[in-house]
Order: structure tokens, then sequence, then C-alpha cells
């Protein structure tokens, strides 16, 4: 057949970094798992990963990484600790803009002006 189209059966290992993002494309081979993934991307020799390694496929985190076996096209994620907790920070941009039923907007001076027009 001319013109044949060979697929080539890759897996990524990609990862955040505050300065940089990683994102390695490894040749896979059956049986893999995402901890024989982790080392052979050889990420561990570029940027210091956080510690214990928390490993993802696709936005999903692994509960153990060495027996998860990866399929052609996968994407093993590396997660990184939170600087912040997400509550405290939804909490202090509360505080700076207020908004909601306890802010005196729009609705109430519009319920004020009926009132006093009423009057």
């Amino acid at each position: 057949m001319a013109g044949s189209i060979t697929v080539r059966q890759v897996v990524s290992v990609v990862y955040c970094a505050e300065a940089a993002q990683y994102c390695i494309e490894l040749p896979f081979y059956a049986g893999m798992t995402a901890q024989d993934a982790l080392l052979h991307s050889r990420l561990a020799e570029q940027v210091t990963l956080p510690d214990p390694v928390q490993l993802g496929i696709f936005g999903l985190k692994i509960a153990e990484p060495a027996q998860y076996v990866l399929r052609a096209g996968e994407r093993v994620e590396i997660y990184r600790p939170l600087k912040m907790n997400p509550k405290e920070v939804r909490r202090a941009r509360a505080e700076r803009h207020p908004v909601g039923r306890f802010q005196r907007g729009n609705q109430w001076r519009r319920r004020q002006e009926d009132v006093n027009l009423g009057s």
C-alpha cells in the first residue's frame, strides 16, 4: 500500500514548576506504569520534584503509580502542593470586594427610591 501512515505511540509526562513548564513525550511500551514513565522521563534530573510525588492521568489522581498501567496517548501529570488554601483565598477576596446581600448596591438604592417616592 503506497503512502501508509505509521502512528507513533507515546505517553506524555507533564509538570508545571513555578519557573517553567515541562512536557516530555516518551515512546510507549506495553506494561508501562505511571512510575516507569516518571523514571524514564528523567524529569527529576532537570527540576526538583515535590516530595511525596503525586501523579495523575488527565486530572484524576492515581493512588498507586507503580501499579497503574498506562495506555498509549495518556498524559501523566505531576502535581505540586498548593501554596495557599483555596478557601482562604476566596475569603480574602470577599473581604476586599464584598457583594451580595450584605452590601448596599443598586438593588438597595432602587428599593429606597421606591420607598421615598411612595411616601
